[in-house]
């Protein structure tokens, strides 16, 4: 038998990543002693995905809607959906915006209509939204993990605005 490593069984999983980098697994042990499990690096790389995906969805989704906005609004119709209760918040681009600024700005019939997207304007703001919300959750890290079918409406929404930038551009 190889000579293996191990860690108890409350340990944290970032306690057994150095050891799985070197050993390619990690033997948990329970309080009674036992072996209880094992942690390998497919374990970690499944972990580091379900914490990170929702993280770089919404990244790809960010950087997605910068590029629709810049393309059709100027700085003054941005500067349109500032929050009259921010006083400090200046709109210098479109980086300058929230998502919440995003739902605003494209809610409004007449800038919907400079997009040119042949998709209903209530759909797509309603999927922007819902997208601002898990994003609040993710980015406030709400101890509950990500729902599946939020992430696929992530998953979804970014593939939309790949194909969307693929066509446009």
């Amino acid at each position: 038998m190889d000579k293996h490593q191990e860690i108890p069984s409350d340990a944290s999983l970032f306690d057994a990543i150095r050891i799985i980098s070197e050993q390619d697994c990690v033997l948990v042990r329970a309080p009674d002693k036992t072996i209880c499990g094992i942690v390998t690096a497919y374990d970690i790389s499944t972990q580091f995905q379900q914490l990170t995906q929702p993280f770089l969805l919404l990244g790809d989704i960010k950087n997605h809607m910068r590029y629709l906005i810049s393309t059709k609004f100027t700085v003054e119709d941005l500067q349109q959906v500032k929050d009259p209760n921010d006083a400090d918040q200046e709109i210098k681009d479109v980086s300058d915006l929230t998502f919440g600024q995003y739902v605003r700005l494209l809610q409004n019939e007449l800038n919907w209509a400079k997009l040119s997207m042949r998709i209903d304007r209530r759909t797509f703001v309603g999927w922007l939204d819902r997208v601002r919300e898990i994003r609040n959750d993710v980015m406030h890290f709400d101890p509950d993990p990500i729902d599946v079918a939020d992430l696929d409406l992530l998953k979804e929404f970014a593939r939309f605005l790949e194909r969307w930038h693929q066509l446009t551009a």
